[in-house]
């Protein structure tokens, strides 16, 4: 597999220009058979072949394991979760917090990792305190200061609206050595850049395969450091999350992060999750950065002192001003480049993956 074969085995780029995989990728032909594979086996083969709970359960296994090694960490420190902010929710709900506990979180989070946050300030009295950036630059001396007496630190590990990198070692080397745990938003990485949470050291991070891993909506995962699964105590539970003594009538939380999975839920989106992940393992990484590279910075280039985000590449997506940015995104649209306007800062954001094509950018350009 390599750039151009993924461009090919994409329908929906025979329709349009499509810079918008920071919003939601479009989803390869290949990813889509394995989905539609596994719906046919499960309910077509299984009901009186091996079983839908036994199918399920294996499924549910091999994809742990696939995107467990995709992103750097073992299999039982893996949950698979709806979405990104389901897998922040759920840490969350879980810690333990007293009134007047701080979580730090900065002034570039989405709305993901701040609304988990404001209700915790209602109902546990919490205080959220916002450490204020530069453009997406993290002033680390600020957020030293800012973690000293926080019991929990949330940022992103590519920040959506400037599509700055964030230091994510660095940056939990200090949380933690205030003893605060970490939660990264890293919903922007996978598929775009290598991940690995051994090298971050964060306590949580939260993902999603529809973006630019250009999976399925649905397809979340949560991982947990397993130094930290006995100090979570999941708020929702199901059968699917516990341990049942031999009587069945007393519980406990199963072990791993499936204590934070609670009952039968749709696989398919997770099987091509899985498969998202082969697949961008087969292409490298390293191809995938380098083509990317090269795109924006012949976007970077045309944008001219338009360009918001930073001029040396660090990762897809790329922000420019402009006069009505809702209006601009719409009028592109209707012209066959598709492209999104944010609201903070309030402009339009271009986001570059593999599949794109020098032809992509220069359309853009030249309708800007």
């Amino acid at each position: 597999m390599d750039p151009e074969t993924l461009r090919a085995d994409i329908p929906a780029l025979d329709d349009c220009v499509f810079l918008n995989t920071g919003a939601s990728g479009p989803t390869p032909r290949r990813v889509m058979d394995e989905i539609t594979a596994f719906h046919e086996r499960h309910k077509f083969a299984s009901p009186c072949g091996d079983g839908m709970y036994s199918v399920a359960g294996e499924t549910r296994q091999r994809v742990r394991e696939r995107v467990a090694r995709f992103i750097g960490a073992d299999p039982d420190e893996l949950a698979l979760t709806g979405n990104t902010v389901e897998g922040i929710n759920h840490v969350a709900g879980a810690i333990d917090w007293s009134p007047g506990d701080v979580v730090v979180r900065t002034d570039l989070e989405h709305p993901a990792g701040e609304l988990p946050w404001e209700r915790l300030v209602d109902i546990e009295d919490i205080e959220v305190r916002e450490l204020e950036t530069d453009a997406g630059r993290l002033d680390l001396a600020a957020l030293k200061d800012a973690v000293a007496d926080a019991r929990l630190l949330c940022l992103s590990s590519v920040s959506w609206n400037y599509g700055t990198r964030l230091p994510i070692a660095d940056v939990v080397d200090i949380a933690h050595d205030a003893d605060t745990l970490v939660l990264v938003d890293a919903v922007q990485s996978p598929g775009q850049m290598p991940v690995d949470v051994t090298h971050w050291g964060a306590d949580f991070v939260a993902g999603s395969g529809h973006k630019w891993l250009l999976g399925a909506w649905g397809s979340g995962f949560l991982y947990v450091d397993r130094e930290r699964l006995g100090d979570l105590e999941p708020r929702r539970i199901g059968y699917f999350s516990v341990d049942r003594d031999a009587s069945g009538d007393r519980y406990t939380y199963a072990p791993d992060a499936s204590r934070f999975e609670l009952g039968t839920t749709a696989l398919a989106p997770y099987v091509g999750l899985a498969e998202s992940a082969d697949l961008f393992t087969e292409i490298g990484l390293d191809t995938v950065q380098s083509r990317i590279e090269r795109l924006t910075d012949r976007l970077k280039d045309g944008l001219g002192d338009r360009l918001l985000s930073p001029r040396a590449y660090e990762s897809g997506l790329v922000t420019f001003d402009a006069a009505e940015p809702d209006a601009t995104a719409d009028r592109l649209a209707d012209a066959g480049v598709r492209i999104r306007s944010i609201p903070e800062p309030h402009a339009c954001r271009v986001s570059v993956h593999a599949f794109n094509t020098a032809a992509d950018i220069d359309r853009l350009l030249e309708l800007l």
